[in-house]
């Protein structure tokens, strides 16, 4: 039986096939495109990938070697080569540091996948694998979606990849929504609302509170707003990615108190 983090892992391999497929024919011209993240361009965000990968990997070994993660000078010193390298650089290397951190995943025996705990320097605790690598799928797939729209606006994120990343949210990565959530959006965040959240493709049922924090909680059987769409669009929702050039027609919001473009503002993307 697939556990939660072989799920991410497995998610992590497509993401990077279908990314690396998609990039290898891109000329100059197109690696200077504006991507869907607002302030990169292509390149850019494959810069942005292939440096977290480097420090992802590092910091994955140093786990396994039972070694303290690299600092904040390692980072900064990988930020900084590869900001130096030149579009067609940062594309070419992306390829390779992807792949090895995807390989490096994949290497985890199914006791690794289990009991390593690896620790990360903004998080009080060690994560342990399915929540590290969960945490490298969500940037990468909403990445590898930056990076799409920007040839097709009606780009989406893989079906397989957003059911992974739902599952993942209402998991071990549910602290993330409360980081991500801006309760402030809302005209009156004092006012506590629960939507139930109906997910496609995979079907799943959530709660989502909004008020003066944002988190999830049970999914209200009789909620007074429900939110139905495919659980990629949910994810890109989650991730500041679902303008309206970019929302499928089967997102639906029913009920009072809450529109679409409310959640727009309480989930911008950072």
């Amino acid at each position: 039986m697939s556990t939660l983090a072989d799920r991410a892992i497995a998610a992590l391999r497509t993401t990077h096939d279908g990314l690396a497929a998609f990039v290898r024919g891109l000329d100059s011209a197109d690696l200077d495109r504006q991507s869907g993240a607002s302030e990169w361009t292509v390149a850019q965000v494959l810069s942005h990938l292939g440096s977290g990968a480097e420090i992802g990997l590092a910091t994955l070994r140093a786990a396994l070697d039972g070694q303290e993660a690299p600092g904040q000078d390692f980072n900064h010193e990988v930020w900084d080569r590869w900001n130096a390298k030149d579009p067609e650089g940062q594309c070419k290397d992306f390829l390779v540091a992807d792949a090895e951190i995807v390989s490096a995943y994949e290497g985890l025996d199914a006791g690794s996948r289990e009991r390593l705990r690896i620790k990360l320097g903004f998080l009080p605790e060690p994560g342990d694998v399915a929540l590290v690598a969960g945490m490298r799928l969500n940037e990468a797939a909403l990445h590898a979606w930056d990076v799409r729209v920007a040839f097709d606006p009606a780009a989406t994120v893989a079906s397989e990849t957003g059911g992974v990343l739902t599952d993942l949210y209402s998991g071990p990565l549910d602290f993330m929504i409360g980081f991500i959530g801006r309760s402030d959006a809302l005209d009156d965040p004092r006012r506590a609302t629960t939507l139930r959240v109906e997910t496609t493709d995979p079907a799943r049922v959530l709660g989502l509170t909004l008020g003066e924090t944002v988190g999830f909680s049970e999914a209200p059987e009789a909620a007074d707003v429900t939110l139905s769409l495919p659980a990629e669009a949910w994810v890109r929702l989650l991730g500041g990615r679902l303008a309206g050039e970019h929302t499928p027609a089967s997102v639906a919001v029913t009920g009072d108190g809450i529109t679409l473009d409310d959640l727009r503002r309480v989930f911008p993307g950072i």
